[in-house]
């Protein structure tokens, strides 16, 4: 067993404003096509041999006097254990221990509303410092990646958990955030931000559902996430137009999403036309 330390902030925030890009003619809505995919990064040709992030230190053992403590995941109430002194490395956690301070039968935690597959995520990163796929950065690039040791070549392809709230699949990485800021894990948000900036290859009913489930498991606060979203369809403008999925969306309404979209594409609009009446 490993504990962690804080990794280091690697991700500067969003703007209110989505990245300036050039204005193209817009096409009808009509124009559907079947499910598309976006590349948010376009993956190097070639790899120099990485290193493993710093995300944390040597790990060490965690106390073994520790007291085990049983956490129960998800409604087919799947079983974890941990050691309390990791555990509580989340303030959430932390609570619920001290709780149950004098429970003789031992400590149990009920989450009934978390993916297993999530906590597991969850639970590796307060070990480990991380969770897979590991992020390693490549000093001859200077660049990050995903280890494809972890993902059997495929570390930059579309990572999904199936949400059962939402019946379908969301980014891994996004219900990963949002279990971190549910758990007071501040350092797990960043890293799992920074890993789902990697990603490529997403369809856009995937991107779509994801930015939903954001939303959902957000304070209206966050500039992160969100932002990572709509300047991510904001780009893809294009692409989402075409399949038609982002007007389904739309129609069915019951997010602030769409209102926080309209907004930021009208600062992109502004942006583009005080660019082009500025004096070069």
């Amino acid at each position: 067993m490993f504990t962690s330390t804080k990794n280091k902030s690697y991700r500067d925030s969003f703007s209110h404003r989505a990245g300036k890009a050039t204005s193209k003619k817009q096409k009808s809505f009509k124009e559907y096509a079947p499910a598309r995919k976006i590349i948010t990064q376009q993956p190097s040709p070639v790899r120099s041999t990485p290193t493993k992030s710093p995300v944390s230190s040597s790990p060490a053992s965690p106390n073994l006097n520790s007291a085990i403590v049983t956490i129960c995941v998800g409604p087919a109430q799947r079983l974890f254990a941990a050691h309390e002194d990791v555990l509580s490395k989340a303030p959430y956690f932390a609570q619920a221990c001290r709780a149950q301070f004098f429970e003789t039968s031992g400590k149990r935690i009920d989450l009934p509303n978390e993916e297993p597959e999530v906590f597991s995520a969850v639970l590796e990163y307060l070990y480990k410092g991380d969770y897979m796929p590991k992020l390693i950065y490549d000093k001859k690039r200077a660049s990050w990646l995903l280890d494809d040791a972890d993902t059997a070549g495929n570390a930059q392809g579309e990572s999904t958990v199936h949400n059962n709230g939402i019946g379908g699949p969301v980014l891994k990485d996004t219900a990963i955030y949002c279990s971190a800021h549910h758990y007071a894990l501040p350092d797990l948000q960043r890293l799992a931000l920074k890993k789902q900036g990697l990603a490529s290859g997403v369809q856009c009913s995937t991107i779509l559902a994801s930015a939903r489930y954001a939303y959902a498991h957000t304070p209206a606060s966050d500039s992160k996430l969100r932002a990572h979203y709509l300047a991510l369809i904001i780009r893809s403008r294009a692409t989402f137009k075409r399949s038609g999925t982002l007007q389904a969306e739309m129609e069915r309404g019951g997010s602030a999403l769409f209102f926080d979209l309209f907004v930021a594409m009208v600062n992109h609009l502004d942006d583009i036309s005080g660019s082009a009446r500025s004096p070069r």
